[in-house]
């Protein structure tokens, strides 16, 4: 299984995440070094992934299902519930 975790390279390549992590054996890793500033849609991409595996579960639509559904009606920011 793939696994994206953020982390922090020193200028002497020290790697330090930013999470913690626990692994059953030593794994090998692939390192994208990132501009030093990230765009947002650097951070979009890299945090959709694991967002969508925390929201996309039956427990969160239980949870949040007390809102009702909502149907776009006129603009980007204006909604109605049905």
């Amino acid at each position: 299984m793939l696994r994206a975790v953020e982390a922090i390279i020193d200028e002497h390549g020290n790697v330090r995440l930013l999470e913690e992590i626990a692994l059953p054996t030593s794994r090998r890793a692939i390192v994208t070094i990132l501009e030093e500033t990230p765009l947002i849609e650097e951070i979009t991409l890299l945090s959709e992934a694991a967002l969508s595996k925390d929201w996309n579960r039956p427990e969160e639509d239980e949870a949040w299902s007390h809102l009702g559904k909502f149907e776009l009606i006129r603009g980007p920011n204006c909604y109605t519930k049905t």
